[in-house]
C-alpha cells in the first residue's frame, strides 16, 4: 500500500516525501506544476482531482496526507487590507482543496484501511487568538473543523483522521528565522501519522505531540 503527500515539491511536504522515501516506503506526492516523480495535482481543480482519481484507480491508500496549503495574508493591515480575492484563493486550497481530496480518494482510502492527516496549524486554536492573519487563521480553523467532522463520520469505516500542526518550519512560509527545519518537522510528523488510529481519531495535535487546544 501507498502513502500520498500533496504539496510535495517544496517544504514539509518535500521533506515528508524524502523521508518516507528514506524509510523505502511507496510514497508519491502531487503538486500543481509535477517534477521527477510528482503527480499533477491542482487541488482548487474538481477536475483535476477526477483525473488523479482515474490514475490512481485501484491502488490501495495506506496515508493521505493533506498538506498543500497557501498564506496569502502575510503584511495585511486591517483598515484596507485582506482583500476578498486573498480570502478565495485561502479558502479554495487551505478548505475546499483538502476536502476535494479527501472525496476523491476515498475509494483508496477505503481499499487501504488507510489514514487521513491533514496538516492545518495551531493559528487555527480558537483558544489561541493573538489577533492578525485573519485569512489563514480562519481557513486553517475551517480545516480544523472539517478534520474533526471527517473523523466522526469516517470512524465506522475503520479511517482514521489526524489534524496537525507542522511547527515553525523553515520554509518559505515560515521563513528563516523559524525554530525547526523541514527535515525535523517531518520526522515528528511521521511519527504523529503511526500512532493514529480510531482511538485518537479528531486529534489535533503539534509535530512534537503535544496536544493543541482547540
Amino acid at each position: 500500500m501507498s502513502i500520498l503527500v500533496t504539496g510535495a515539491n517544496r517544504g514539509i511536504g518535500a521533506a515528508l516525501l524524502a523521508h518516507y522515501r528514506a524509510e523505502g516506503r511507496a510514497v508519491f506526492g502531487t503538486a500543481r506544476k509535477p517534477g521527477t516523480g510528482l503527480e499533477r495535482l491542482e487541488v482548487t481543480d474538481p477536475e483535476s482531482h477526477a483525473r488523479l482519481a482515474r490514475r490512481l484507480a485501484g491502488k490501495p491508500l495506506s496515508l493521505l496526507v493533506c498538506n498543500a496549503g497557501v498564506y496569502p495574508d502575510k503584511g495585511q493591515n486591517l483598515n484596507d487590507g485582506y482583500p476578498a480575492a486573498l480570502w478565495s484563493v485561502a479558502l479554495a486550497t487551505n478548505v475546499t482543496g483538502v476536502f476535494l481530496t479527501i472525496q476523491s480518494l476515498l475509494p483508496n482510502l477505503r481499499a487501504g484501511q488507510g489514514k487521513i492527516a491533514i496538516i492545518s496549524s495551531q493559528m487555527a486554536s480558537q483558544a489561541r487568538a493573538p489577533g492578525g492573519s485573519y485569512i489563514y487563521r480562519a481557513s486553517k480553523a475551517a480545516a480544523l473543523n472539517l478534520g474533526r467532522n471527517l473523523a466522526v463520520d469516517l470512524a465506522p469505516e475503520g479511517i482514521a483522521v489526524g489534524v496537525y500542526h507542522p511547527g515553525w518550519v523553515k520554509t518559505d512560509m515560515g521563513g528563516h528565522g523559524a525554530e525547526i527545519t523541514a527535515e525535523a518537522s517531518a520526522a515528528g510528523l511521521a511519527a504523529r501519522f503511526a500512532a493514529l488510529n480510531l482511538s485518537s481519531t479528531g486529534c489535533f495535535e503539534g509535530w512534537d505531540g503535544k496536544a493543541i487546544p482547540f
